[in-house]
């Protein structure tokens, strides 16, 4: 089961979240995500753990509970929901112009 946790602080690292969550069972995976520009932690993560009912109770006894001096959020991941692709750009015509009158 994917876990989402939120609210954490920007120094909190994988091994730290890991212990946290190894008090309620096995864990398969732990992804703090980061900003691709700085490198930083963005404040939130993903922990994998195999079974529901460990799952469950790492939920159950961590939302709420300070980690590196916040009070996380620990929830059931949602599922990745589709983007819509491609940018935005004007609605300028490529063709130039831009209204008005020439002379």
């Amino acid at each position: 089961m994917n876990i989402y946790v939120g609210n954490l602080s920007f120094e909190t690292g994988e091994d730290e979240l890991r212990q946290a969550f190894e008090k309620f069972g096995q864990v398969a995976n732990v992804t703090i995500l980061k900003d691709k520009f700085s490198g930083k932690s963005r404040g939130f993560a993903f922990v994998e753990m195999p079974t529901q009912d460990e799952a469950q109770a790492a939920i159950s006894g961590l939302d709420g509970k300070s980690l590196g001096g916040r009070n996380i959020r620990v929830n059931e991941a949602r599922p990745q929901t589709e983007r819509a692709g491609g940018g935005g750009g004007g609605g300028r015509d490529r063709r130039g112009g831009g209204g008005g009158r020439r002379m």
